[in-house]
């Protein structure tokens, strides 16, 4: 539920989210509880790396720096933010993980899916970040350049 009240029906919206950045996007969690906007931390796939000209052994965190991917996640919030209707189907901002989801913190349950909660609750600070646009944290806007 943003500030206004407004419910997000994070779903389907979760769903166009992964849909729109296949096949780079493994999984997403939704942002925005009591906040004006909605936002998404995502999760990646290994594919994101053919994006770059880097070595495979390039660590993720600087595949996920690289000019080529946050194009490319940022023409995806951009076409997401045209295509919605009204602010709770807008992601307004996303950010990419290079930390995949943890099984010992439970943010992945035992059927395998993401536990939207327990990452929204271990990655707090994150989130913050997501919202506050912390220095040495990227924020991926629509229409803004990187």
């Amino acid at each position: 539920k943003l500030a206004t009240g407004t419910f997000v029906s994070v779903g389907p919206l979760r769903a166009r989210v992964i849909a729109g950045g296949a096949p780079h996007i493994q999984d997403v969690v939704i942002t925005g509880l009591n906040r004006h906007e909605v936002g998404a931390l995502v999760f990646v796939t290994p594919a994101v790396r053919s994006l770059t000209d880097l070595p495979p052994t390039a660590p993720l965190a600087e595949v996920l720096r690289h000019p080529a991917v946050l194009q490319k996640f940022q023409s995806l919030v951009t076409d997401l933010s045209l295509t919605a209707i009204g602010s709770a189907n807008r992601v307004a901002r996303l950010m990419l993980m290079a930390e995949p989801p943890s099984i010992d913190l439970g943010e992945i349950t035992d059927k395998g899916s993401i536990n939207q909660r327990a990452v929204l609750q271990h990655r707090d600070a994150l989130v913050q970040a997501l919202y506050d646009e912390t220095p040495g944290h990227t924020v991926i806007k629509p229409g803004t350049d990187l």
